[in-house]
Formats: C-alpha cells, structure tokens, sequence
C-alpha cells in the first residue's frame, strides 16, 4: 500500500522521515518514476467536458478528551474544513464538490481506529482527526491512501488529519485547513509537485514545473531544476505553509476524473 505523508512541527520539520505511522513502512519518495496508475480505480466515473460531482465526506473524530488539546473538534471547525475544502477545489477547475454527510465522534486514547469506522465506497473521502501524540506518528501532520489502495484494503481507505490542523483549530503555521486539502488530493491521486526530483515524470502533471526537493515556509521565487522554470512552491501538492499555498493547476485538475453526468 502505498502512503502520502505530511508531517511537521517547530520541531520536527522533516516530511518524511521518521514519520511513518504504526504498521507501515517507509514510502519516500525516489528519483524513480512512480506508476501512472494512482488514480486507478477512479474515485468517480470517467469525465465528459464540464461534469461535476459531488462527493460524501464522513469525519470522525477521534479525542483524548472533551478540550481542544485533547483532540475534541467543534461542528463548527469542521464546517470550516469543509467550506476550506470546498473553496480550494472549487477554484481549480476540478468539477468536485465535498459534501458533509456525516460527523462520528469517538472519545478514546487510541487514535488508529479505521478498521471500526468506515462508511461508503470508494468514492466516498473519510477524514480521522487524531492526535498524533506519541509513537512513530508523532509529528505527522496528516496521511492519505491512493485510489489504487481501495481494492486490496478498502477499510483503510481515506485521510487521517491532525486536528489542530484545521482552521482556528491551532497554532501557524499549519491551521488554516490546507494539510486537508493536500492529502485529499493524494485521496484523489496527485502526486507531490516534487516527486521523482529533477528526474523522470514527476509527478505525471505537464503544467508542474519540475522540482529538486519540497519547499517549506513561505520561499521567494526559485528554481532548482535545470531548464529556468521556476519551482510551484505556492502548489497545493508542495509542503509550504498554508498562508502560501495558493492552487492546483489545470493539468492537476484534468488529471483528477471527472463524472460522466450520463451515468
């Protein structure tokens, strides 16, 4: 199975090293190109020009206690995520709407209970708040699976978010909902912007420019892979902070599927 890791604090400010959660190995990313078969089997039905969909979310929160450090997250803050995650897929022209159907709340120590609690089929975006406290999840910011995962192990299909992550739900430089928006995007199957490096087909996105290595913080221009094409440090799909993450592109958008509106 392969994993999208996110993960950072004022810390620990490395992606992926050391931030593999309990019962995975490490999935870093290589100058080898990766297949280009992450979207499949599709989230939604092949795509006709201008189709829409809209798809279910269940979140469940999973909390230590009844407090904000305990993990405990208000509807409110999850509307939030939600209308974050509307506005970020909605602006980039991918025909996706994310419509909240359900919030599960789930009072307990330990935070790694996808197998329980699951609902809907593949095109359906299950979200887990957690903690991430201790173990080898300490320091994760959030996890997603491919699509290609769902048929081998759908129980385990979905994101898993830290819940300070959300917006007004913690402190910057990573609360304003957009680790959500860059792990449903490995749910729908990109690609980080600098996969495979400088090397090979990237991230299978013509308009991302290449790019050596991730980007953090807020980066003035750069580029750091031959050619003079400056890197998409402001791409939802690279690790920048939320405050600096602007959109994906056209060619992310069109590789993401679209419905059929006939089916």
């Amino acid at each position: 199975m392969a994993l999208a890791l996110f993960c950072g604090t004022a810390v620990l400010n490395v992606r992926w090293s050391s931030c593999v959660p309990k019962g995975y190995s490490s999935s870093q990313p290589s100058a080898e190109p990766l297949p280009n078969d992450a979207s499949k089997p599709l989230r939604v039905p092949p795509a006709k020009e201008g189709a829409n969909a809209t798809l279910d979310v269940h979140f469940h929160v999973i909390f230590a206690n009844q407090t904000r450090e305990g993990g405990y997250v208000s509807d409110e803050v999850i509307q939030k995520q939600i209308d974050v995650l509307n506005e970020d897929y909605g602006n980039s022209k991918t025909g996706l709407t994310f419509n909240l159907a359900n919030v599960t709340r789930v009072e307990s120590e330990e935070w790694f209970l996808k197998e329980v609690f699951r609902n809907g089929n593949a095109s359906t975006l299950n979200i887990w708040s957690v903690g991430f406290m201790e173990g080898e999840g300490k320091g994760l910011l959030g996890y997603a699976t491919f699509p290609s995962d769902y048929e081998s192990a759908p129980h385990m299909d979905g994101v898993v978010l830290l819940h300070s992550t959300m917006p007004d739900n913690g402190d910057a430089p990573y609360n304003k909902g957009r680790t959500l928006t860059h792990e449903a995007g490995h749910w729908l199957g990109l690609y980080h912007t600098f996969e495979g490096g400088c090397q090979g087909s990237g991230d299978y996105v013509d308009d991302t420019p290449p790019e050596k290595d991730a980007a953090y913080g807020c980066p003035s221009k750069r580029s750091t892979c031959p050619g003079g094409l400056t890197d998409p440090t402001t791409n939802f799909m690279d690790y920048v902070d939320d405050a600096c993450m602007t959109g994906f592109t056209e060619g992310q958008g069109t590789r993401i599927p679209r419905p059929d509106p006939d089916l």
